[in-house]
């Protein structure tokens, strides 16, 4: 009988969606311990979990709306819009820097909210709505900053009223054992901590798994659905102003043209972790497990002394096989 318990406990566990993601990673971190002896250094470790939580952050929400069945093509752009918006705000109306960092929030809410409505309004898959979506914000962001400051990149906001403060709770250093580590990473960390709740201890996580499994068979059993998959969209517009805060108070100024081609790290990201693209399962825990994949990869082929073009490499290398795992645990899951 114990012995029948132990092998289903077994088989549980290696049913969980993070599992692949977790052998991936510890795979890659031996890898590049054995192949960039640097990286296994108290400095480099604390910027492999920086690169890692400005993905990271994106990636809960992002995770989120994919166990939800759908997709956020706008992701990497709304995070420039957030910071733009705040640096802006500030900026040119000669305000205190809270208030475009309120704005931004507000703003940021707004673009998930707008996504959000207009799959459920229209009808239209989501990766056809948020590329619209990307599309315009990349054109705004662009057209907007050069129109308002005659430039590609906004002004140096760090000598402003309440710059200080917000610097403090976005983008500070802290000392921990003698290694500076940034504030990115607790927001990370507590991103997590929350998605994951969310996820597996409220009714809400309970909906965004049925919406995502089978959309119309939720309705039927009383799952409000559109009002979940708009809230996953403000999910991740809450991500994107959290994520753009970070990137405006450790640079002091935005460049209009980034964050294109970021959305796809972000979904790379949440697959790896074991959300499958067809919705319905996944896990925020396997999200982070992925971003802290992309970190390990993107800061070992630097201190390997490789082409950095060998990380495209590796991450469609992941794509794929994390792809070809969640296929296979899926359908092991079905099977029973």
């Amino acid at each position: 009988m114990n012995r029948v318990g132990r092998r289903s406990a077994l088989r549980i566990f290696l049913t969980r969606p993070e599992v692949g993601s977790l052998v991936g990673a510890l795979v890659v971190i031996v890898f590049f311990s054995v192949m960039a002896p640097t990286i296994r250094n108290p400095d480099s470790m604390s910027t492999v979990l920086y690169q890692s939580s400005t993905l990271g952050m994106m990636a809960v929400g992002v995770a989120l709306l994919m166990i939800g069945g759908e997709f956020d093509l706008s992701a990497g752009v709304a995070v420039i819009t957030s910071a733009l918006t705040a640096s802006m705000i500030a900026y040119q109306l000669n305000v205190n820097v809270w208030v475009g960092v309120g704005i931004a929030l507000a703003l940021s809410l707004g673009i998930g909210a707008f996504n959000g409505w207009m799959l459920v309004r229209t009808g239209l898959p989501s990766f056809l709505v948020t590329l619209g979506t990307f599309l315009m914000l990349q054109g705004i962001n662009l057209a907007i900053t050069r129109l308002v400051t005659g430039n590609v990149a906004t002004n140096d906001i760090s000598n402003m009223a309440g710059f200080s403060s917000a610097k403090a709770l976005f983008s500070s250093t802290l000392d921990v054992g003698g290694v500076g580590m940034s504030v990115s990473i607790l927001w990370w960390l507590a991103l997590v901590m929350a998605g994951t709740w969310i996820l597996l201890r409220t009714s809400a996580g309970n909906w965004i798994l049925a919406v995502g499994g089978n959309a119309a068979s939720a309705r039927a059993a009383g799952v409000p659905v559109k009002a979940t998959k708009i809230g996953l969209f403000m999910g991740v517009g809450l991500c994107a102003w959290i994520a753009g805060m970070h990137q405006l108070f450790e640079y002091d100024t935005v460049q209009s043209g980034g964050g294109v081609g970021l959305e796809l790290e972000y979904i790379v990201a949440a697959v790896v972790g074991g959300c499958l693209l067809t919705g319905g399962y996944g896990s925020i825990i396997g999200a982070a497990i992925g971003a802290l994949i992309f970190g390990v990869v993107s800061q070992g082929v630097v201190y390997a002394g490789w082409n950095p073009d060998w990380f495209k490499f590796f991450l469609g290398a992941m794509l794929l096989l994390a792809t070809l795992v969640n296929m296979a645990v899926r359908s092991q899951v079905d099977r029973k």
